[in-house]
């Protein structure tokens, strides 16, 4: 395979702190200088903080699975998101995310996945009617992976497809909340006082605020069918009938508010991102789409679970497509103390950057980083990179709860869809990856689907 998928320009080497922050601003991709593709660690200095990229594999496990309790979640970056996510477990830290997570992961067991199964392909097979009325048109793909991942969402926590009132009505606020959001704001390089206003825009909040009440409406109506005996056995009912083994507490609806936001926005966002470039993939690799689309006709008209185990290389196919494109292309901690990376002074509050991005890419890691290329997961490098370097959900203590869910969804709706449609690329206009909440497209991703008349050849 010789054609390289896209990746952003990198930064000029010189650049003032407020020219970065502005890149950072308007994109965090190529914001980052290119040296951050071959560094096992980086230093930014600011006048408010100091920053460590970390790539070099050992501390990445240091900070994510050895001392997880000493490098909590930055508030900085929480700053920008709190209106939406108010204290859920994405951004808290210490007793209070330990005991969020005590309640939330029971949901997302490997037993639980297969109660979501059904929910999962009734959207898959929602999102082939939404694409099959554009046959033969260039459309953009990422609106409909946005509409397919809150279908799962909404389907597999409240039991509701996304056609119904209040679904819709989420899924709407939320697309205007992603265009007013950026990835941060003023309090993120500037450390402010816990008292002083955040700045936010009036209509980010107003937004925020809206997608909070309809949320709320969901959570208190469980909430009454859970007292009624009357509730689905879905994923909110789980979640809200789970008490800590540690404590006896349950979530309360209003507590559940802030872990719905989140799960929409983490379960919605960034499977939609990862789709979207799973789809541009096959569409720029037709041999890749087209052992994808055996293994999606193998599948039947009604895929049961047990069938997952034939989309091995698709699943393969959509790894890489998260190695590519990681929906979230940063992380960030902070040291609670003193420490040293590579012989060098960590002091107190510095601010430790995981950047799957970097670390998918990096080049003194995996083989030909660049290229797309879903049979190196059968290499030996391949093999070790992903013990070592591929981390798309995180990992450790605070790995994503809904990291098997995820891989679930995005190999079997991917599957489905390239089992129906052939898909094809527009020549004319490569999506360019920016970062924002997640991995989009600047402009779109373009593709046109028709429908499959026979099985592959």
């Amino acid at each position: 395979m010789t054609r390289l998928p896209p990746k952003p320009a990198s930064r000029a080497p010189e650049t003032s702190l407020w020219g970065y922050v502005k890149l950072f601003r308007r994109d965090i991709l190529s914001a980052q200088p290119a040296k951050l593709y071959r560094a096992w660690m980086a230093e930014f200095r600011t006048p408010f903080f100091r920053s460590f990229l970390v790539n070099q594999p050992d501390l990445v496990t240091r900070v994510l699975k050895e001392q997880p309790m000493a490098f909590p979640k930055s508030d900085r970056i929480a700053e920008g998101l709190r209106p939406l996510l108010g204290n859920s477990v994405f951004l808290t830290n210490g007793a209070l995310w330990q005991q969020q997570r005590r309640i939330i992961d029971p949901a997302f067991e490997g037993g639980r996945l297969r109660d979501t199964f059904e929910a999962m392909v009734g959207a898959g097979q929602s999102a082939l009617t939404r694409i099959a009325r554009h046959e033969g048109a260039v459309i953009d793909i990422e609106p409909e992976t946005s509409h397919a991942a809150a279908d799962v969402i909404f389907r597999t926590l409240f039991s509701i497809p996304i056609e119904h009132a209040q679904a819709r009505a989420v899924f709407e606020q939320f697309r205007d909340y992603q265009r007013e959001q950026p990835i941060l704001n003023l309090a993120a390089f500037v450390p402010l006082p816990r008292w002083m206003p955040r700045f936010h825009k009036a209509r980010t909040k107003r937004t925020a605020a809206a997608i909070r009440r309809l949320i709320a409406d969901l959570c208190h109506a469980r909430a009454a069918e859970i007292a009624a005996g009357t509730a689905p056995d879905d994923l909110a009912t789980k979640i809200m009938t789970t008490a800590d083994p540690e404590t006896g507490a349950v979530f309360s609806a209003q507590e559940m508010v802030d872990q719905v936001a989140i799960f929409f926005l983490a379960g919605h966002e960034t499977s939609a991102s990862a789709l979207g470039w799973a789809l541009w993939l096959l569409a720029a690799y037709p041999q890749v789409q087209a052992r994808v689309a055996a293994e999606g006709q193998a599948l039947g008209a009604n895929p049961q679970f047990s069938d997952l185990s034939k989309l091995r290389y698709t699943r393969d196919v959509f790894r890489e497509a998260l190695r590519l494109y990681p929906p979230v292309p940063m992380m960030v901690r902070e040291a609670t103390a003193p420490t040293r990376f590579r012989d060098r002074a960590v002091p107190k509050g510095s601010q430790i950057v995981l950047s799957p991005w970097h670390l998918h890419r990096h080049e003194r890691l995996w083989e030909r980083p660049d290229d797309f290329d879903p049979d190196r997961f059968a290499s030996e490098n391949g093999k070790q990179c992903l013990r070592e370097a591929f981390i798309p959900f995180s990992s450790g203590a605070r790995v994503c709860p809904g990291a098997g869910f995820a891989m679930v969804e995005g190999p079997l709706l991917l599957a489905m869809i390239a089992g129906a449609f052939d898909i094809s690329r527009d020549t004319a206009r490569d999506p360019v990856p920016v970062a924002h909440l997640t991995v989009r497209a600047k402009d779109g991703i373009w593709l046109s689907f028709r429908q499959r008349t026979g099985p592959v050849d």
